[in-house]
């Protein structure tokens, strides 16, 4: 299988576990469970980036304005790689503030015992300020990363057509 048919199954994942975690924010350990998936694919993304492919190198998160003019300007990757950088930084900071709240709970066995949709499991033991401001932050994270995502879309779907097509499986090739 070609590298950018795997980036393509990976990206869905993400896509889909980030969505899931994001719409579950109420749901205590289902959005516990899902964020810390979101944590487990970032770190395969991280050790895949390390396979040597330049598809997948961390170099695509970083933007070149290199040869950057205004003709052309919209379709530039300079775009494209400051909105991937900021979906990445959003959605590790969303996952990294996630996980400093949950500390591990979601993980242990107990976690099954105290099953709740609720949150508020997740939620006992952070009524103190810092508490609190890593909580605002992770929300904020959350709600920029789905701002990027919504920007990142709209603008493949009306500079990089092919390439969206491709991405949302609605074609077979792709570049």
């Amino acid at each position: 299988m070609a590298v950018m048919h795997r980036i393509r199954i990976f990206h869905a994942f993400l896509a889909l576990s980030v969505l899931g975690a994001y719409f579950s924010g109420e749901m205590g350990l289902v959005h516990a469970w899902l964020g810390y998936g979101v944590a487990a694919l970032i770190l395969f993304r991280l050790i895949w980036a390390l396979s040597g492919a330049p598809q997948l190198g961390l170099a695509r998160f970083h933007p070149s304005f290199k040869d950057l003019h205004l003709k052309g300007i919209m379709t530039h990757p300079a775009i494209s790689q400051v909105l991937l950088a900021g979906i990445a930084i959003s959605v590790i900071g969303a996952t990294g503030t996630g996980i400093m709240m949950d500390k591990g709970r979601a993980l242990q066995p107990s976690a099954l015992s105290s099953f709740s949709l609720s949150g508020e499991n997740a939620r006992e033991g952070r009524e103190d300020e810092s508490g609190e401001m890593t909580e605002e932050a992770h929300e904020y994270l959350a709600n920029l990363a789905v701002a990027l995502v919504v920007l990142h879309v709209l603008y493949l779907l009306s500079f990089k057509w092919p390439l969206a097509r491709f991405m949302l499986f609605a074609n077979k090739s792709g570049k």
